[in-house]
């Protein structure tokens, strides 16, 4: 071979080596990355889930108070029509 080939050739295997190298620490960095953003994600929609579950029981639960609170105040408007005739 030519020197200026061998050169060459060391130069070009240099460069390969050194892509390769930062590459397979990228790679591995972005693992990493994606590993958090997936935990992230997973307690994101364990919260979503819990809130849509407390929803759910306030939804059933805020019905039977309202109307308990409109027979509450029926009551209670009965009673002063009551005191006031009598």
């Amino acid at each position: 071979m030519d020197t200026a080939a061998e050169v060459l050739l060391i130069v070009v295997s240099s460069v390969l080596s050194i892509f390769l190298i930062v590459g397979i620490v990228a790679l591995v960095y972005v693992v990493k990355i994606l590993k958090q953003i997936k935990l992230i994600t997973d307690r994101a929609e364990n919260v979503a889930e819990s809130m849509e579950s407390a929803a759910d029981t306030f939804k059933k639960t805020a019905t039977p108070i309202a109307i308990l609170k409109l027979v509450g105040n029926i009551v209670d408007q009965a009673s002063r029509v009551r005191k006031k005739k009598g």
